[in-house]
């Protein structure tokens, strides 16, 4: 029993190293995208992946002070993806 502990603290470790080398993929795509929506849906994902990586380190950390910056950043990250998407939707003559 005492090895879970340990266990998740090395699955932590390697889900945030994946997490950052995943980000600078998506940093990428972010800069060359073709299209302005590419781009859009390369923000959004890094959003995702930054709250994923907050959520890991406060499971790491055991610091529970970090719940509120991720609802506060899922939140506004929502609310832009849906302000753009309507935005993309009126300007399609729809």
């Amino acid at each position: 029993m005492s090895t879970l502990p340990a266990l998740l603290d090395a699955v932590l470790v390697v889900s945030l190293v994946l997490l950052g080398l995943s980000a600078i993929l998506v940093v990428v795509r972010l800069l060359r995208g073709p299209t302005g929506l590419d781009r859009l849906v390369a923000l959004d994902v890094l959003v995702a992946e930054f709250l994923c990586g907050l959520v890991a380190y406060a499971a790491l950390t055991g610091d529970s002070s970090l719940v509120p910056v991720v609802v506060a950043i899922s939140l506004v990250g929502f609310l832009g993806s849906t302000t753009v998407a309507r935005f993309v939707r009126r300007g399609t003559g729809r």
